[in-house]
This record gives structure tokens, C-alpha cells and sequence, in this order.
């Protein structure tokens, strides 16, 4: 079973680099976990509302240039914030990476997906500032123009 994107999320992607716009098209077509995309491009003045709010800690955030991407998962038609769900959000997205052969790095772990070794689990958040729903590309592999 796949998901198809909802018109919504499609406007979400507009701005968003096509690499990843791609990967996530692809998680899409690869799940059977329903999600959404939360946030793609975002305004140095987004930006800094999220700073402000503790949402993000950083101002050099790769939302502003298009190469990050906010996504949940949804049950019955409404976001869930549960970790479990997002840690199989994360599976669905290397997968997509890996077929796309786009390298993204998942906020979860601030580690590219690839480079995680077996199943994606709870063990392994970043234990500073865990970022479930945030995805972006390598910026080893894409810089931030």
C-alpha cells in the first residue's frame, strides 16, 4: 500500500530542493504509515518565531533554503506526535533515501539515515534536541545555496 500526498503537502514542497522533494514523493509511494508534510521552506522571520518559541535552535536552519523538510504522521486524518510512529516514519524515509540515493539526515538522530545500523529505535534519539518530524539532506552533499 502506498500513500498518496495530499494537495496540501504538495503546496508544502513548492521551494523545497527537488533531491528531496523526490525522497519524500518516494516515502510516499513506499508506506503504508499515512503522514504529511508539515513545513518545507520556511522565512528568516518563520525562523526566528521558532527560535523565540524553543521550537528550533537554530537561525541557520536549512528550512530557509529549501533543504529540509518538517513531516508527521497521521492516523485517522490527525497528526500524531508519538515517537514510535515517528521512528517508523524514519524507516520509511531511508528506505526512500537509499532507493533515491539522496542522503538524508533525520532530526531524530542529527545522523544520516544511512548510516544507522539496523532497525531504527528509540535508543538511538539524540538525547540534546531529538526533531522527530525533521528531514534534510546531507549538507556534506548539498551546501546550504
Amino acid at each position: 500500500m502506498s500513500i498518496v500526498l495530499g494537495q496540501r503537502s504538495l503546496s508544502r514542497l513548492e521551494g523545497v530542493h527537488p533531491d528531496l522533494v523526490r525522497v519524500v514523493k518516494k516515502a510516499a509511494a513506499l508506506s503504508d504509515l499515512d503522514f504529511t508534510v508539515l513545513e518545507g521552506i520556511r522565512s528568516v522571520e518563520r525562523q526566528k518565531q521558532l527560535v523565540a518559541q524553543g521550537a528550533s535552535k537554530t537561525m541557520n536552519s536549512r528550512h530557509i533554503t529549501g533543504h529540509a523538510v518538517d513531516l508527521a504522521p497521521m492516523i485517522g486524518g490527525e497528526v500524531r506526535w508519538d515517537w514510535g510512529l515517528y521512528l517508523r516514519l524514519g524507516e520509511v524515509m531511508r528506505a526512500a533515501s537509499l532507493n533515491e540515493k539522496v542522503p538524508i539526515r533525520w532530526g531524530g538522530t542529527w545522523k544520516l539515515l544511512s548510516a544507522i545500523e539496523g532497525p531504527i529505535t528509540a535508543k538511538i534519539l539524540s538525547r540534546s534536541f531529538p526533531d522527530g518530524p525533521h528531514f534534510e539532506i546531507d549538507p556534506s552533499k548539498h551546501p546550504y545555496t
